[in-house]
């Protein structure tokens, strides 16, 4: 049957917005029992008003009723909000901070003080006084982003006690204790560090009672303020404790053994993978220890933009790389000493938790363990699958890394001689990455005829170091040009896969940013641009921004707001919005803590008042990105028809 031929953009599609919020909860994180190997999983829910919810994963139930939402504040991000520990669950409700335990599905306990003041996550359970947990503790008693104090803690879950047990950084993170209790290590860093610039990591000598824990022995193993980060570290026997390192430039495997006091690379020479990534949310892990002889771990590593698993072998350094259909792996968990658990994504399914059985490295299995009732009902035929590219930077031929997603339909094609429009994505952080995975974002838009750029600018993650220092003093110089070069480069030849006079400009958060200096910065190369809660005044971010990011702007813009008041002004969109031409849709959340509101309703005011054409919508009660399905549905349809209307493009049909 012959396809109907119709203008790119103007193609009906059973993507909707319905369609994707029909779709299903979306999972955030998974975890799992230690003692009993059972999983679990937390997921956000739209239609529930965007609350967070613990399943059991494999039976698909809820832990805790509809008036619990399992999430927490920590470093506004979140993450890491449950744990479960021998059939005993410990979260954290949003709604008033504290953190409850809950077993057999029965009405969860207070284990900590009323105080709205104090957040808490990242627990672990001491093995032998399993009464006792550590967290990471961030008090908010004084709110003001730099008289916020984290701490590591104790939480007695039998008296309630929250006692002091670690205090001088700025933040902490992944607090673990060894199989037998004896020892913790933690990952702490301090401003104006983020944890992949110079996190590193500690081990101390637990002496423990039934009342508390107290450290001793601190001992410095790995990591570097400003130069080396060390991330992630997981205990593999009571001796050996494993973690990532970039001292080489990239994030590789090593480990540090108690008893010789020594911390040694795992392989005997450094690969050019990194073995994780960076930490905005603290439930990411990377790695987990496999067998029973504690000789090995699996990896999820990065490479060309996408995940690979590795098996190495912890006394030999070998690398054994495990076939896998997963494109995407992010927070692994051991499950048992031949089993881990994943949140993984492919280029045509959507996230799924995924059970990865390795009785053989060489014919492992994988099975998608069910954690919900909905099943995307979309043919495979509307899917447009992620086309890796690698650019060439001008003048020193660096490289430029790229996703491209083609216009998809199986009934339609375009205008003979006609090429698509595109949306061109500046991803947010800005130390990420775009995900090779199935995003029904990017396919509401490719099933309709539009195309999809993806830009891995200068200072991505998962390039290593060296990819990421790209940005390094040069945030609004570095990915303003990389997104404006791949633009180009993508609709001239040799590749001329899109139309040059309809490509758009869109970030969300620091993608934001980028988008708004490059409407001002590089006027006429986008016909319109989309802003979702991003920054429009780099100094007023400096005084309105939450604790963990508000020394960032440092390292990304080579100094503070006294060094360099210049550099501030000159690569603030608000200063310049008198350049923009393109229309511009601004999208904001009215209780946003990491990109203040005040952000956007300045360049919204500014272009206004230059006779500009600006939309701008607020979500009520929605903070950095959307919860509520309305939300959701409502910034989904609006960016379609905003594009759609600066172009003039109908439907067909």
């Amino acid at each position: 049957m012959s396809k109907k031929i119709a203008g790119y953009g103007s193609w009906p599609s059973p993507i909707t917005s319905d369609a994707i919020l029909d779709s299903g909860a979306i999972v955030d994180e998974v975890f799992v029992d230690p003692i009993t190997s059972v999983i679990y999983h937390i997921e956000r829910r739209p239609s529930e008003g965007g609350r967070n919810v613990i399943v059991k994963t494999e039976e698909g139930t809820d832990v805790v009723g509809k008036e619990w939402n399992t999430r927490t504040g920590v470093q506004e991000y979140g993450g890491a909000p449950a744990i479960a520990y021998n059939g005993t669950i410990y979260f954290s409700n949003f709604a008033d901070s504290r953190v409850y335990a809950t077993r057999d599905g029965g009405q969860p306990e207070a284990i900590t003080p009323e105080d709205q003041n104090h957040r808490f996550a990242k627990f672990d359970v001491h093995p032998v006084h399993t009464h006792l947990l550590a967290a990471i503790l961030e008090d908010h008693t004084n709110p003001l982003p730099a008289d916020v104090v984290t701490t590591l803690c104790t939480i007695n879950s039998r008296t309630s006690i929250i006692s002091p047990l670690l205090s001088g950084a700025d933040f902490y993170a992944n607090p673990c204790f060894s199989p037998d209790g004896r020892y913790m290590a933690w990952q702490q860093w301090s401003h104006p560090d983020m944890s992949w610039e110079g996190a590193e990591i500690y081990v101390a000598r637990v002496v423990a009672d039934q009342d508390s824990l107290t450290l001793h022995d601190i001992t410095h193993i790995a990591g570097r303020m400003d130069t080396v980060s060390a991330l992630y570290p997981i205990w593999v026997s009571d001796d050996m404790l494993l973690f990532t390192s970039d001292d080489s430039g990239y994030q590789n495997p090593w480990t540090y053994s108690v008893s010789t006091r020594k911390a040694t690379p795992v392989l005997p020479n450094p690969v050019e993978l990194d073995f994780s990534s960076s930490q905005a949310s603290l439930a990411m892990e990377w790695g987990a220890v496999l067998d029973r002889e504690q000789k090995s771990a699996i990896f999820a590593s990065k490479k060309g933009g996408r995940s690979i698993l590795y098996v190495v072998n912890l006394q030999s350094g070998t690398l054994e790389e495990v076939e896998c259909p997963y494109v995407a792996v992010s927070v692994i968990k051991r499950v048992t000493h031949d089993a881990v658990v994943f949140l993984g994504e492919k280029t045509t399914e959507p996230m799924n938790i995924v059970l990865c059985t390795l009785k053989d490295y060489s014919k492992p299995h994988f099975s998608p363990v069910k954690a919900s009732a909905h099943e995307s009902k979309i043919p495979h035929t509307y899917i447009s699958v992620a086309q890796p590219l690698t650019l060439q930077v001008l003048p020193a031929n660096e490289p430029l890394h790229v996703i491209f997603y083609p216009p998809t339909h199986p009934e339609y094609v375009g205008l003979d001689g006609e090429r698509p429009p595109c949306v061109v994505r500046a991803h947010g952080g800005p130390t990420s990455h775009s995900s090779h995975g199935l995003s029904w974002l990017v396919q509401y838009f490719t099933s309709r005829g539009w195309a999809w750029l993806d830009v891995d600018y200068g200072g991505s993650d998962g390039y290593g170091r060296k990819y990421m220092d790209r940005l390094r003093g040069n945030w609004g110089v570095v990915d303003v040009q990389d997104c404006v070069r791949a633009a180009q480069q993508l609709s001239a030849p040799p590749y001329s896969l899109v139309d040059s006079k309809r490509c758009v400009i869109r970030g969300q958060s620091s993608g934001g940013f980028t988008a708004l200096a490059i409407a001002c910065t590089y006027p006429q190369v986008f016909g319109a641009c989309a802003s979702l809660y991003g920054i429009s005044d780099l100094r007023k971010l400096v005084e309105g921004t939450h604790k963990l990011e508000s020394h960032y702007m440092e390292k990304l813009l080579g100094g503070t707001l006294e060094d360099k008041p210049q550099v501030y002004a000159d690569r603030s969109p608000i200063l310049h919005a008198d350049k923009i031409e393109s229309p511009l849709l601004v999208l904001q959340g009215s209780i946003d803590a990491v990109v203040p509101p005040e952000q956007s309703e300045a360049i919204v005011s500014t272009i206004k008042s230059h006779g500009g054409h600006v939309e701008y919508v607020v979500f009520e009660g929605e903070g950095h990105g959307w919860r509520k399905a309305e939300n959701i549905k409502t910034s989904l349809e609006k960016e379609l028809d905003f594009y759609e209307r600066v172009f003039g493009l109908a439907k067909a049909g």
